[in-house]
């Protein structure tokens, strides 16, 4: 039988909890990304600033299309996506369920592959990502009966 995934993410790290029948619930894979943890300064030139004029009272102001921790965010979301994708595709469980905080939750359901989409079983908003692994699998029973 399949077991059934757990995704516990945050921005930074991720945790994919498998669990068959009533055996206890394992790790099935990690995801780490210290690039959303580094300083906007470490992550490139994407930053807001001004444009001097002659033209005109003052100078014009503009901020970039998008923050360079959002590109990580969205870098990481996509990661972990193919890799569910991938793992769907290739049949290693039966069902997905996403517990992650806000926005990267959102972040994370798009980056979900068609695959992997139809397997997802649900969504919380629940940032879990700091419990050890016993409190994990009591709040999922909890959540997620």
């Amino acid at each position: 039988m399949k077991p059934d995934w757990y995704l516990i993410a945050n921005a930074t790290h991720a945790r994919v909890l498998g669990k068959d029948g009533g055996s206890p619930m394992y790790v099935a894979h990690a995801f780490n990304h210290e690039d959303s943890r580094k300083r906007t300064a470490e992550l490139g030139d994407d930053k807001a600033g001004r444009e001097a004029s002659d033209q005109g009272f003052g100078g014009s102001a503009f901020e970039p299309r998008m923050d360079a921790h959002r590109k990580e965010h969205l870098r990481f979301a996509r990661e972990i996506g193919q890799w569910l994708e991938e793992a769907a595709r290739t049949g290693r469980f039966r069902s997905l369920t996403l517990f992650a905080s806000n926005p990267f939750l959102g972040e994370l359901k798009q980056a979900l592959g068609t695959e992997c989409a139809r397997l997802l079983a649900g969504t919380h908003p629940t940032d879990l990502s700091a419990v050890g692994l016993a409190e994990a699998e009591a709040r999922i029973a909890e959540a997620h009966p």
